[in-house]
């Protein structure tokens, strides 16, 4: 070794030493990390509490997003970093509490059990350990039986049929065992449940479609409809799996989906309408698209790859949606003065007191868009 390097070698070892201590102590810190996480872990459970809380972990975020740019560190970095230690956090939670039934004797009913949704919630329940049966519409002749047994009956079947098929099972069910749906309206299902059986009632929407490979974060809206006590251990189940349970009335539930689903899902397919109307190049449009452009698009040409039937049920499941969508068509016309005189400052006025208006949101939502371009350009 020249003089040089033994020199550099010297100078430079009491430096990596450091750094190794210092990564000794990060791995220690997630250990103690992790611990804590388990004692939060146990609270939860103890008080019914989902493992995932999508505003705690945002909230989370930002603040150390903050903490590092005061100490001059990559806020991206800090995110990237505490993002993927959650997600195994939360990974961990989730292996454990699954392997656990929560009503290890309770039989399970799936009605319309062949369908896309219901299907994976058979693969749900019977991964678990749970005894799952099936009735579709096509063995109506065992239904009698197998109410009769069930401890829990779960009603999958299309939104204008739910009601009707509530109303055939219900009084063949045992008064003890719980009913409830997975229908994306909630205020005439919960109803038809709660006149028809006598037991305990519960309503159910899962935010998700049947290609979801595990619940782990996943929405699912619960609805109280009777005996809440006796309903419960359906919905911890459910938080076992790592799903998000939110707790909300039919009614608020169904105002709020006509804004998630209905208006979302019809101005998507408004959008797609329009460029086929227009006769737009798809495939040429793509070549000259920005990353933001070719997300969008790809939300338009998910919709139309999908089961038209299923949009149907949703956007035209009841006339307040309905009534909703005309109100939207109708509030594009307000634009049209605008467009015809080519008035900027009135189209600045409306942009800033809708800014304004989103508040600290439109800053998380540029952050979180901002990491979906960087992977669509990664991809493309």
């Amino acid at each position: 070794m020249t003089k040089d390097n033994a020199s550099f070698a010297q100078q430079i070892k009491p430096f990596r030493d450091e750094i190794d201590d210092i990564d000794a102590e990060i791995i220690s810190l997630l250990s103690k990390r992790r611990k804590q996480v388990e004692k939060i872990v146990e609270v939860k459970k103890a008080h019914k509490v989902s493992i995932y809380h999508p505003a705690r972990e945002e909230d989370v975020i930002s603040r150390l997003r903050g903490k590092a740019s005061d100490m001059d560190v990559d806020p991206d970095l800090v995110e990237s970093l505490y993002r993927t230690i959650m997600h195994q956090s939360r990974k961990s939670q989730t292996r454990v509490s699954k392997t656990s039934l929560i009503r290890p004797q309770a039989r399970i009913l799936i009605v319309g059990g062949a369908g896309e949704m219901g299907r994976l919630f058979v693969r749900f329940f019977t991964e678990t350990g749970y005894q799952v049966e099936i009735l579709d519409k096509n063995d109506w002749d065992r239904a009698q039986g197998l109410c009769q047994n069930a401890d829990l009956v779960i009603v999958c079947v299309p939104i204008n049929v739910t009601v009707k098929v509530i109303e055939q099972l219900a009084p063949l069910m045992r008064p003890d065992a719980v009913l409830t749906d997975l229908t994306s309206v909630k205020t005439l299902p919960l109803e038809a449940m709660c006149r028809a059986h006598k037991g305990p009632v519960l309503g159910l929407h899962p935010l998700f479609g049947p290609t979801t490979n595990n619940l782990d974060k996943q929405i699912i809206a619960a609805c109280a409809g009777q005996d809440d006590d006796a309903c419960q251990w359906v919905i911890d189940q459910l938080v076992a799996w790592g799903a998000v349970v939110v707790e909300a009335s039919a009614r608020e539930h169904d105002q709020i989906m006509e804004i998630v689903q209905a208006l979302r899902h019809f101005a998507t397919f408004s959008f797609g309408s329009f460029l086929y109307r227009q006769g737009i190049p798809i495939k040429r449009t793509l070549e000259f698209s920005s990353p933001i452009y070719r997300l969008e698009l790809g939300m338009v040409g998910r919709l139309f790859a999908q089961d038209p039937d299923l949009y149907a049920e949703i956007i035209f499941a009841t006339p307040e949606r309905r009534q909703l969508l005309k109100t939207f068509v109708q509030s594009l016309t307000q634009f049209l003065d605008m467009l015809e005189s080519g008035d900027k400052e009135a189209f600045i006025k409306e942009f800033n007191q809708i800014a304004e208006w989103f508040g600290p949101f439109g800053n998380q939502a540029l952050r979180e868009s901002t990491y979906f371009i960087n992977k669509l350009i990664e991809r493309f």
